[in-house]
């Protein structure tokens, strides 16, 4: 097979013009009405050929870089993850390569790999911040084409996509008073994430609503480890809660190994909810109780706004109050929670 593949090469062996052919290949069939079939027998032949677009050509002749970044708290995460590789091929599918950086939940290295990112030549930026304000100031003076996803900053005239974190708490909390606790603790994340934060407050809003007397968060991080330490303080508490609503799936693995160590059982002992909803709390011995974050439809629409952006079809406003777009979320009903009577 001939290395050198080009556009010439593809005309050739499809008898499509040059014009066509190079339409089709960078992805405007549709601005200039080019048939499915024509679209079809083109990009076969490329595929056929192992043909492979030249970038830098792309971007010299279209004074646009084709790639885009992505910043993420942890791939450790599995929401995270699962928006990562969702981006990603949603966005290559459009000729964007996605350059993704883990910043390990670190301020600090947030910062650096930012600042890093920043001095290539990127279309765009897609952040999930950990939640410090302060490393993004740098994208006012640059004008980067940015969309944060999961948490925001309300200043900032960027767009963002996320569920609605308060209605997710209210949600589980609605839940586990419908079944009769009273007695809920709440195990929260990074204290800096607006996600976190809208969180509590959905949980704190429902204990107010209900009269409730029994109010508990403790926790400073979306992690495993954190998730164990304070579950073990509250295990051993004198006045223990009925139930514990853990902030994301990575806090639920570290309470739910206490509980085991404890000799607790879910949901006779204590009852447990979590949000995030990944796909292996099915196939726990005790399938747990969650809030599903719609991952693909976030990521999807996240993708098509950034793209959007860079096309010229949205334009920036500071002063637009719809910027931050939140998606609905839902509850799934497991078997983690005890009816209380």
């Amino acid at each position: 097979m001939d290395h050198q593949v080009t556009i010439k090469t593809i005309a050739s062996k499809t008898n499509f013009s040059l014009t066509t052919v190079s339409r089709v290949l960078n992805g405007t069939s549709e601005k200039y009405r080019i048939s499915k079939s024509t679209q079809d027998i083109i990009l076969k032949e490329a595929a056929l050929q192992g043909y492979i677009p030249n970038m830098a050509a792309k971007t010299l002749r279209n004074n646009k870089s084709y790639t885009i970044g992505l910043i993420v708290p942890s791939l450790n995460n599995p929401f995270f993850s699962k928006v990562a590789s969702t981006l990603t091929k949603i966005l290559f599918k459009h000729g964007f390569v996605v350059v993704i950086s883990d910043c390990d939940n670190n301020e600090k290295e947030e910062e650096r790999i930012l600042k890093t990112l920043l001095s290539h030549n990127l279309s765009g930026l897609i952040a999930i911040p950990i939640g410090v304000k302060k490393n993004y100031e740098i994208l006012k003076s640059l004008h980067i084409n940015t969309v944060f996803i999961d948490r925001f900053f309300d200043d900032f005239e960027y767009f963002s996509v996320s569920t609605d974190h308060y209605n997710s708490t209210t949600l589980l909390m609605e839940h586990l008073i419908e079944m009769g606790h009273e007695k809920i603790a709440c195990i929260q994340g990074d204290l800096n994430a607006i996600s976190n934060q809208l969180r509590v407050k959905g949980y704190e809003k429902a204990i107010k609503k209900h009269s409730l007397i029994y109010n508990y968060v403790a926790g400073s991080s979306f992690t495993t480890e954190k998730g164990y330490e304070e579950m073990k303080l509250l295990i051993n508490q004198k006045d223990r809660p009925t139930a514990v609503i853990a902030l994301s799936d990575t806090i639920l693995l570290g309470m739910l190994k206490a509980i085991k160590e404890e000799n607790l059982r879910i949901p006779e002992d204590i009852s447990v909810v979590s949000i995030d909803n990944s796909s292996y709390l099915d196939y726990l011995q005790v399938p747990i109780t969650s809030i599903d974050q719609p991952v693909l439809e976030i990521a999807d629409f996240a993708a098509n706004l950034i793209i959007d952006i860079l096309d010229g079809k949205i334009v920036y406003n500071s002063n637009s109050t719809d910027k931050n777009i939140t998606i609905e979320s839902q509850i799934i009903k497991r078997s983690s929670v005890k009816k209380i009577e």
